[in-house]
């Protein structure tokens, strides 16, 4: 097993890379703080893991606010113990796909709190413990939303603050053999992506196969657990070299929407 003794704080685990992810520790061996602003899901989760054989505590917290995170985290200690393994996956999408003149200032404020501040919130709480643990791995979820123009600008810029963040914390804490590391997902079928869909159907904006197609290399959209199996990976002693980087698991869409084929510019001067 994976993360065999470790206790493991997953936020956002209510539903999509989080629930998956926090399942998925569980299965190897780690004791699992479900983190979630939903206590009845959260509950949901935790009693699932137990139910499989697994040992977890729901501890909803809004990871924006210090006090609540702050208790989340000594509830884990005093029932768990000292984290070593923190996925840090709370994330929303507030804005929704809006021009950057129609955000509103409460939109923007959400989505940056939630997806950047939420982030380093939940980092400036969890990392003196894991310095008494004497070391352990942090995932921050970003996405490639940082790389590519197609989100709204809050959303976009939080999510490539988050990349950020992770190389200054990586090269902060690494001397306290604390590796921490960035996952961006491509589309991946979350209860996020779906409310966007939703939203966009509702507008007359349908996603046909097409469109899903063309969101990858592979012609697919990931499943939660694809996203969760990476980053029990990084999380692992399997990448004990890996930190201070973003790994990109988007099925080669960033590199789908890139690529230029020289065959277009040798035509093009025919």
């Amino acid at each position: 097993m994976r993360l065999a003794n470790k206790v493991a704080i997953v936020t956002g685990a209510a539903g999509g890379m989080g629930k998956a992810a926090a399942l998925l520790f569980a299965d190897e061996g780690a004791k699992v703080a479900v983190v979630d602003l939903d206590r009845s899901k959260a509950e949901l989760v935790a009693a699932q893991i137990r139910e499989r054989g697994g040992t977890a505590i729901a501890a909803p917290a809004d990871v924006v606010r210090s006090a609540e995170v702050a208790a989340m985290v000594d509830r884990t200690v005093a029932e768990l113990g000292l984290p070593s393994v923190l996925f840090n996956n709370a994330g929303a999408d507030t804005e929704g796909k809006k021009s950057l003149f129609d955000i509103t200032e409460d939109e923007f404020d959400r989505a940056v709190a939630v997806n950047f501040k939420g982030a380093w919130m939940v980092m400036r709480h969890v990392i003196p413990r894991m310095i008494k643990a004497g070391g352990g791995a942090v995932v921050n979820t970003a996405s490639i939303a940082n790389d590519l123009s197609g989100n709204t600008v809050g959303y976009s810029a939080a999510k490539a603050a988050v990349v950020s963040m992770t190389r200054v914390a990586a090269a902060e804490f690494g001397r306290n053999n604390i590796r921490i590391n960035a996952l961006s997902p491509g589309a991946t079928f979350t209860p996020m992506a779906l409310q966007v869909r939703a939203e966009n159907e509702a507008k007359g904006i349908t996603h046909d196969n097409a469109v899903v197609e063309n969101m990858s290399l592979l012609g697919r959209m990931a499943e939660p657990e694809e996203m969760a199996r990476m980053a029990l990976f990084l999380l692992s002693d399997e990448a004990s070299f890996a930190t201070g980087a973003n790994f990109v698991n988007d099925g080669g869409w960033t590199a789908k929407r890139s690529y230029f084929d020289p065959k277009l510019l040798i035509e093009g001067a025919r």
